[in-house]
This record gives structure tokens, C-alpha cells and sequence, in this order.
């Protein structure tokens, strides 16, 4: 079944009224319950009437021991379990709140060993607690555990690991860190009670074979005033700009970080500027999607869920760029937020000989000790939630190479989580995309652990780049990169679909940027232009940043189609960075992690303003669709595919056959694909990226004429054309200008 936008969002407005019904009905019912104490005894107290009043008079609500499955607040017909993970408590309380900033909470609830624990959980059920009550833990150990356990307090809430949505409207993580024991002083994110969504069919086997990834960040691509949606930055703003993702051809979006994540988390000096952490990666919640892409952060995961029924709908598969390698508690000096007061010693990695030390190969002071069998769990059953409950397609995992490392930090044969995750029922049948490096100089592209794992492909980027700049000498690791890095990928049995090619991602320069900066310029990051990476491998084609040389802006648009146009003539799978569509500029800064604003957001007025630059990048998109020989299922053998008389590969160079490989001033490279599917035309491919003009000899066909349809050279409309008949004829050769690719159709 198939819904317009405008269903889309008629449902989810209607999902909140029935939502805000049922939740007044709940408060009305619970309100003439009489108080009650606990069955276990003395495990349950309310506060004093004044914090009753506070509390909207709710009243205290019979509790039963409860289960220790399922993990989190799970919300039943009767009421609420409560469970949660914590092997060396002697006890745990249950803080209950009316609403996210209450300051006091209506009921506390006592969770003892005698009642509420079974192996290493703690849990309980509260009889008819309503939906949207706000909750923390407090974990209590006896004194010689206190001692060894330098993150936590007894008198320290903590947030629920497993929270399905989280409320941070009273979270200080500057007091948090600079007065950990003064508890007067600082809130911390709550838990809301939400009802659970309603559980997926098993998804449909699926590789990323023919996919066209889009990366985007959820905030950002609507938060521009001249996104003209209903609720920019959210989830629902991005259901509103679904038809553009649709006229724009892509297959699958990667969304940036949208699980709920820190924003208060960057350095002091970098928030003395009122900056925040845009990209999302700090996450302290990972069941719960983030509470400021929400227009309720109570109804998180519906709203979530509403956006993967949209871009379903449309066609557009979802995959989630996912932070499993840290979390926003940081090292030594970090903010106690869930997991170092519930399960310090499991979920981090520790220095061997001082465990009070976190090891840090993530940049970002602590590092999840992703393989021992609990955190292991707790990561794959959060990711078949995420595909199960809230619909999600897929997943790319953030500098993945912690994966395989054990909890002091040595690097794993075997990692056991990696191939957990890709052997789960629910998991196997998704993409699994890996960021195969780490902050420690871990790198594993083309070697990552499993056997299903699509990578990053960061070798392709830089060689691309290096290539289109100018770079000589380049053109046998040009021609195995847009082959689909066969010599990374086939040695054990993978495929090109294994190969994530991108010129560009979040993390460094735009396209725009790529071609008009040779520097990085982060100055307004607040950490004097040391952050970032210096190895951008760009050019700025003649003048730094702004200019109004005609010359050089019109090199630069030619540079940057050559970008696009070598991406989408790879074989493997491409990635498009949200913007480089239209020419998206974040002014040489080539780290906008903390840039909430104008330098990051989409402007949608580029739409227009950048026309022809779109024009080019959709054409490309539906040649790509258009030759199934772009996007082979395995590597070219130099054979002609069945039914076809043209190998599926050949390598030229100005003269046919003759690629000048052994030529270390060499700057062009030309081959000829021959057809896949049946009926399909040959594709004659030359990349110049000489300083100079090249003639070029053309393959002699029998029953066909090559026309040019692409040519960077050319200005709008002539360098695609949307009808290959179209396409202006040539014969024996070609001529192909300086700095420019050129495409031919059989």
C-alpha cells in the first residue's frame, strides 16, 4: 500500500490526537486510585503533599516485582515493567516524574534484592502508570564498591540505557562535569514512558546492489529558513522534502546520528560561543530517536517511524549512521549520564593496569568494549529494534574499527561482534556498512572482519581526488578504483556492492569546497584552525575561497562535475553528500560539527540558484539507473557479458588499447563498457585531466554510432543530455578538452 505525503502527515497528526486522548484517559483513571504501599513492603514511598502539588496530585501506584524481560519500560495493559542491567548493586531506586522538568519526583520506588532482582537485573511493575511519565535509576553499592567505582554517587540519577525516548530539558553537562557531587545543582537527562510501536514484517533480503546512497543530516536539511516546512530540523520536516529526494533519483538516505545524542557535548571553548554539537555524534541513548527531531519528543518513536513509512512509500530505503564505538560520557572527566553508574566495568574499555583509566581510540575520551557477550546483546538486539519497531533499512557504522578490538584495546582474530551482528535473523538480511578505521590508527578497508560488510571506501575517495586535481601518474589506481576495487574486495569472495565510493562526505570539505580551497578555514570552530584534518587533497583552480574571476569559476564548475561524473561512472555503490547537488558551501570549514546554522543547513534557495548544477547530477543519476553495466553485480573480467560481442571492460588510452599505465606524467584514461542487460548500448568513457586538449580514437562499432551525451566541457544544457538520441554523433575519435570527461553511448 502506497500513501501521498499529505496521508503521511494527516496520520501523524492524527497518531498525536489519539495519542494526547488516551493520555488524559490514563491520568483521569489513575486519579481516583487510592493511595497504595508496595506488596514487597516497604519499597515504595510518595513525596510530601508539596511535592504532590507539584506533581499534578498523582498518586503512589502499587507496585509488584515485575520482570527482567524485556530491558527498559516496557507498557502493558495492567501498567509498566521497569528493568534494568546492574550486577553490583545492593539496591536500585526508581524515581518517577509528572513531567521532563518536575524538580521533584511524585514516587520512589525501592527495588530490593529480595524482590526485584533475578541474576543481574533489577525490575518491577508499576500498576496503571501512565504513558509520558518522566523517569531515572538511582544505583546504590555498599561502601568498598563505592571505592572502586570513581564515576558514581548513591545520590546520582541515572538515565535508563534502554529509554525508547529521553527528555534532556533540564541536562547541564558543564555543571555535571565541574560539580559531580553537588546533585542540587544538576538534572540529567529523563526517560519517558512510551508506548511500544508496532513490530515490522522480517525485511525482505537486501543488498545495497543498484543503490544510490544520500547522506544527510535530519536537522540541517530542513532547519534554513527557506526550507518552508510546516517544523524545521525535524523528522517531520523531512517527510515534507521526500519529493525532492524522489526527483533526485536516489535509492537509499543515510542519516547522520539520530539517536538521542548529547548537544551540550564540545570542548568549553567551543560553547563560550554558543556553539553546539550538530553532527550527533554523542550518543547516550541508543533505543531512543533524538528528542529535538521530534515535534513531541514523547511520541519519538512514532514520529520516527512516520519518516521511515514516508520514504518507504516514496521508494527510498533508510540507513542510519550509528555511534557504537564511544558514547557521550567521554574518559576520566566526563559526565556520569547511564552506563558508568550501571555497568562501568563492562561497557568501557580499561587501561590493563589501571582500571580507573578509560582507553580512547575513538578522539573522543572512552571506548565501548563492544565485545564482551553483554555489550555485544545490547548492541544487536538496539539494532533489530531499530530495523523491527521504527523500520529501518540498514546501517553505517561510525569508525567501525573498535569493533575489533578486546577490552584493553588489542586488536581480535576473530571480534565476536561483528559477526554477531551479521549473523542476527533480523540483521543478515540488511546492509551492514562499515567506517573501517579508527581514531587509533586502526585501518581495515578492504579487510573488515565478516563477510557481508560493505566499507567506506576511503581509498577510493582520496585517488579520485588526487586524480581530478591533477595529480600524474595516477591512472592504474584511477582505473581500479572505478572498477570497484577489486584488488581490496575479491580476494575473499566480496563484491563491487561492497565498495561505499564518495569524493565527499560529512566529515571535510563540500564539493563547492573541495574546488575552491587548498586550506581548511575552521576559525569559527573556536580552536584556532587546529581541528579538522590538513590533508584534504583539494585545489582551488587559482584563488582561495570567493572570487570573481570568470575563468576560474567556470574551472571550478568544471571540476566539480568531473567529481560527479567519475562517481557515478564507478562501479560499486556511490554516496552523495546532501548539498553537493547544488553547490552547498560551508565557507572552507571542513569540520562543522558545532555549526547549528546557516554554514551547515541546506539552503534551499540554491535549489534555483544552482540549477544547472542539479540538472547535471540528476542526469547522471538516471544514466546511471539507465546502464546496468555502471552497476554489475561482479567484477568485470574483460569478457563480453552473455549476449553481448564487447567485453565488458577495455582500457585505453589518446590511442585505443593503449592505456599509458607505465607513464608516470599520464593524466588521461579512457575505457569502454560493454552492455549487461539485454539490448543495452555500449559506454565509451574518457577522463582528461590534462592542462591540455586531447584527440581521442574511438572503438568501431558495427550497428551503431557513438554520440557524446556527457561532456563537463560543455555548458548547460549541452554537458548531459537527458535522450541519448539526441547526443551529437562522432566518428573514428574525438576531441576532449583540457581538464573534462567525456561520455559516449554506443
Amino acid at each position: 500500500m502506497s500513501c501521498s505525503l499529505q496521508d503521511m502527515l494527516r496520520l501523524l497528526g492524527r497518531g498525536y490526537r489519539s495519542l494526547t486522548r488516551r493520555v488524559r484517559g490514563n491520568f483521569r483513571r489513575v486519579a481516583q486510585l487510592a493511595n497504595t504501599v508496595s506488596e514487597s513492603g516497604k519499597s515504595s514511598r510518595c513525596e510530601s503533599p508539596s511535592i504532590e502539588a507539584d506533581a499534578g496530585a498523582l498518586p503512589c501506584y502499587r507496585v509488584g516485582a515485575g520482570s527482567r524481560f524485556p530491558p527498559g519500560a516496557t507498557v502493558l495493559a495492567e501498567g509498566v515493567n521497569f528493568c534494568v542491567f546492574c550486577r553490583d548493586a545492593s539496591r536500585v531506586e526508581l524515581l518517577l516524574y509528572a513531567q521532563p522538568d518536575s524538580p521533584v519526583p511524585f514516587q520512589t520506588i525501592t527495588l530490593t534484592p529480595e524482590h526485584n532482582r533475578t541474576f543481574f537485573y533489577w525490575h518491577v511493575f508499576v500498576e496503571g502508570l501512565p504513558v509520558r511519565v518522566c523517569y531515572t535509576w538511582r544505583v546504590i553499592r555498599s561502601v568498598d564498591m563505592q571505592r572502586s567505582y570513581h564515576a558514581c554517587d548513591a545520590r546520582r540519577e541515572l538515565l535508563d540505557p534502554f529509554a525508547r525516548a529521553v527528555s534532556d530539558v533540564l541536562w547541564d553537562r558543564r555543571m555535571a562535569i565541574d560539580a559531580p557531587n553537588d546533585m542540587e545543582q544538576q538534572g540529567v537527562p529523563r526517560a519517558i514512558v512510551v508506548e511500544g510501536g508496532t513490530s515490522c514484517d522480517p525485511p525482505d533480503a537486501h543488498s545495497l546492489d543498484g543503490a544510490l546512497i544520500y547522506e544527510l543530516h535530519v536537522g540541517g536539511f530542513t532547519r534554513h529558513p527557506s526550507s518552508g516546512v510546516q517544523h524545521p530540523g525535524t523528522f517531520a520536516g523531512l517527510i515534507e522534502k521526500i519529493p525532492y529526494l524522489q526527483e533526485l533519483g536516489v535509492t537509499h538516505v543515510e542519516l547522520l546520528p539520530v539517536m538521542a545524542f548529547d548537544e551540550q557535548d564540545v570542548p568549553p571553548a567551543v560553547a563560550a560561543l554558543g556553539l553546539s554539537n550538530y553532527w550527533g555524534y554523542s550518543t547516550h541513548s541508543f533505543y531512543s530517536p533524538h528528542a529535538a527531531y521530534c515535534v513531541d519528543p514523547a511520541h519519538a518513536p512514532g514520529e520516527f517511524r512516520a519518516l521511515t513509512d514516508a520514504l518507504h512509500a516514496a521508494g527510498i530505503r533508510v540507513l542510519l549512521d550509528v555511534v557504537f564505538n564511544h558514547t557521550a560520557e567521554a574518559g576520566e572527566a566526563g559526565p556520569v549520564i547511564n552506563f558508568k553508574g550501571f555497568a562501568n566495568d563492562i561497557f568501557y574499555q580499561h587501561d590493563a593496569h589501571d582500571e580507573r583509566r578509560y582507553l580512547d581510540h575513538t578522539g573522543c575520551g572512552n571506548t565501548v568494549n563492544c565485545n564482551h557477550p553483554l555489550v555485544t546483546a545490547f548492541i544487536v538486539h538496539c539494532l533489530e529494534y531499530w530495523v523491527e519497531e521504527l523500520g529501518v533499512d540498514g546501517f553505517r557504522f561510525d569508525l567501525a574499527s573498535v569493533f575489533t578490538r578486546d577490552r584493553h584495546g588489542a586488536l581480535m582474530v576473530d571480534p565476536p561482534l561483528p559477526w554477531a551482528i551479521e549473523s542476527s535473523r533480523i540483521l543478515s538480511r540488511v546492509p551492514l556498512i562499515a567506517e573501517a578505521w579508527d581514531a587509533s590508527g586502526l585501518y581495515h578497508v578492504g579487510a573488515f572482519p565478516g563477510m557481508a560488510w560493505a566499507e567506506w571506501n576511503g581509498r577510493y575517495r582520496d585517488v579520485i581526488r588526487r586524480f581530478v586535481r591533477g595529480d600524474a601518474g595516477m591512472i592504474g589506481e584511477v582505473a581500479t578504483c572505478i572498477a570497484g576495487s577489486a584488488d581490496l574486495y575479491a580476494d575473499d569472495g566480496r563484491l563491487p556492492a561492497n565498495s561505499v565510493n564518495f569524493v565527499t562526505c560529512h566529515d571535510g570539505f563540500t564539493l563547492h569546497d573541495l574546488v575552491s580551497y587548498n586550506g581548511k578555514h575552521n576559525e569559527a570552530n573556536g580552536d584556532d584552525n587546529r581541528d579538522g584534518s590538513n590533508d584534504n587533497l583539494s585545489w582551488n583552480c587559482g584563488a582561495e575561497g570567493d572570487t570573481d574571476n570568470a575563468d576560474i569559476l567556470q574551472l571550478r564548475s568544471r571540476q566539480a562535475r568531473n567529481m560527479m561524473a567519475t562517481l557515478f561512472l564507478s562501479q560499486g555503490v556511490p554516496m552523495l553528500l546532501a548539498g553537493d547537488e547544488v553547490l552547498r558551501s560551508q565557507r572552507g570549514n571542513n569540520n562543522c560539527y558545532c555549526q547549528d546554522n546557516a554554514l551547515s543547513w541546506f539552503d534551499w534557495s540554491s535549489v534555483a540558484r544552482a540549477s544547472t548544477m542539479l540538472r547535471f547530477v540528476r542526469e547522471l543519476i538516471a544514466l546511471r539507473r539507465r546502464h546496468p553495466s555502471l552497476r554489475r553485480r561482479r567484477f568485470l573480467t574483460g569478457q563480453p557479458a552473455h549476449g553481448h560481442s564487447i567485453a565488458d571492460v577495455s582500457w585505453h588510452g589518446s590511442q585505443l588499447h593503449e592505456p599509458a599505465w607505465q607513464d608516470r606524467g599520464a593524466r588521461l584514461l579512457a575505457f569502454t563498457l560493454g552492455g549487461e542487460a539485454e539490448g543495452e548500448a555500449p559506454l565509451h568513457v574518457i577522463l582528461n585531466m590534462d592542462d591540455s586538449m586531447h584527440r581521442v580514437a574511438l572503438p568501431a562499432l558495427n550497428s551503431w554510432r557513438w554520440r557524446r551525451i556527457v561532456d563537463t566541457a560543455r555548458n548547460s544544457p549541452d554537458d548531459i543530455v537527458a535522450s541519448p538520441h539526441k547526443g551529437p554523433i562522432e566518428a573514428e575519435d574525438c576531441e576532449v578538452q583540457a581538464r573534462s570527461v567525456v561520455v559516449l553511448e554506443g
